[in-house]
């Protein structure tokens, strides 16, 4: 018989878990546009983004580790509702996510049937597109029945075989491919290191790399999964930072140094790259491998995700925030109609692709409106923060930020200045798109119409079901703190 401690998450599952859901291959592209410019936009996003997350989920998580994640810090900062609506933004950004992440796994096994051809034709054919997504969602949803272990296990298999692995393949072959007297693309100078931020629209494809770095506080949820969090959630979160962040700027840098910027999309930048050193070596065989290894890769990303916000979503039902439909979990756990419903949605997006000129259009439209969601959900989250170390002084924090509260605000406050700054940054239409058909009214209007809509629907919610016996009221404790 197992033991209890058995069914726990380790240091090492937890880091994988965290470089599954964020270090995939996917956004380099659009960061090798700028050749060793990306490196400043990298760290930047590091310094004012990524490592405030890291530091302040670490402190959150420790601090109250109830399963839930963003639902209950939030809810402990600012009340049950505000709660509702952070977790809500979380779990409904992911969906818009989605579709986004898997157009690059169909293009990258489209590469793996038929790298000549095929790659090309299929990347923009959206009914293959939306039949991955949808066999690839639906895929990791039923999986996921199967509960965190199962979960943690193909996470763990696509970090490795779609990030790690061909992730230093593109870097030693990008090292090697110059060594051996082949014509570099990437033509490093001063000025490159810092690019024209003059230009509002040319900048907000650099923006999107906010996403690239989003959800370092997914794995919260997971704390109570985990042998000694108290210990191991800030170490696995340390770690996986620095991979993560070492992965990305080598890995674009890679990408300039095989290709012009012309010389591929969004959805095939990586696989081109990969198939242009490859060639010069004379296997070009081996590129049909890492596409496949990449795709399996985008599918541990995918199933990282499928669980994580779902979780923060049950936590909000049990509080009375849904009616007790959505309590319904089975013997692993798993809250199998949230994550039904999640895949529901996700299908009717993917008509998002058959009402867009071309799938690059609806990749990056999709895409921003995730950042932007995703941004607002992170404001909550770094104000819930501050709050809490005033609100909630003495909750006990095996992980605390330095130099006490004036700490917390330098690094709450810097990541809520970049999150400003990179939500008005992604109302600037992209030139770089401007010749594949997206109209800056339209580009607007969409992400307008939908912030505002995302944003109203929680708290609609609350206000269809106020009087309604399965919510609670204001002053009754939630479900979660009765038990304890």
């Amino acid at each position: 018989m197992r033991s209890p401690s058995s069914s726990l998450l380790g240091l090492f599952a937890l880091a994988m878990i965290n470089v599954a859901a964020i270090a995939s291959l996917r956004d380099l592209p659009q960061m090798a546009k700028y050749g060793t410019g990306c490196i400043f936009f990298y760290l930047l996003a590091g310094l004012v983004f990524f490592f405030p997350v890291s530091l302040v989920a670490a402190e959150l998580a420790t601090g109250w580790p109830e399963r839930g994640g963003v639902y209950v810090w939030v809810r402990e900062a600012f009340g049950k509702q505000h709660g509702f609506a952070a977790v809500f933004m979380q779990w409904f950004q992911n969906l818009c996510w989605y579709p986004v992440v898997l157009t690059f796994a169909a293009a990258s096994l489209a590469f793996a049937v038929d790298p000549q051809q095929g790659a090309a034709r299929l990347a923009e054919n959206k009914i293959y597109i939306c039949t991955v997504i949808l066999i690839t969602y639906w895929g990791t949803t039923l999986w996921n029945f199967r509960g965190l272990k199962a979960s943690a296990k193909l996470s763990m298999v696509g970090a490795f075989s779609g990030v790690i692995i061909p992730g230093v393949a593109l870097i030693v072959l990008a090292v090697l491919y110059v060594a051996f007297g082949n014509a570099s693309h990437l033509h490093p100078t001063v000025d490159g290191f810092l690019p024209d931020m003059a230009r509002p629209g040319n900048i907000t494809f650099a923006a999107s790399v906010l996403l690239a770095f989003a959800g370092m506080e997914m794995t919260a949820v997971h704390v109570r999964e985990t042998r000694n969090p108290n210990r191991a959630y800030p170490l696995a979160i340390g770690i996986s930072a620095s991979v993560i962040l070492l992965a990305f700027i080598l890995g674009a840098l890679a990408i300039a140094v095989a290709l012009d910027p012309d010389q591929y999309t969004l959805q095939t930048g990586v696989t081109k790259a990969l198939d242009s050193m490859l060639s010069s070596f004379s296997v070009p065989y081996l590129g049909r491998i890492f596409a496949a290894m990449m795709a399996l890769g985008v599918v541990g990303s995918v199933n990282s995700w499928v669980i994580g916000p779902s979780k923060g979503l049950l936590a909000a039902a049990r509080d009375g925030m849904l009616p007790k439909w959505f309590q319904k979990t089975n013997e692993q756990g798993v809250p199998t109609r949230v994550l039904l419903i999640q895949a529901s949605i996700v299908s009717l997006l993917c008509l998002t692709f058959t009402l867009q000129p071309t799938v690059a259009d609806a990749y990056f439209m999709l895409s921003d409106l995730t950042i932007q969601l995703y941004l607002i959900m992170y404001m909550a989250m770094f104000t819930s923060a501050i709050r809490l170390r005033y609100k909630r002084p003495l909750t006990p924090r095996p992980f605390c930020i330095p130099f006490g509260n004036t700490g917390m605000w330098a690094v709450a406050g810097l990541g809520i200045l970049g999150a400003l700054a990179c939500i008005t940054v992604g109302f600037f239409p992209p030139t770089q798109l401007a010749s594949q058909g997206i109209r800056p009214h339209v580009f607007v209007g969409f992400l307008t119409g939908g912030i505002l809509t995302v944003t109203a629907i929680p708290y609609g919610i609350q206000h269809l079901f106020r009087h309604k016996k399965y919510l609670l009221p204001d002053n009754e404790e939630p479900v979660s703190e009765r038990r304890k």
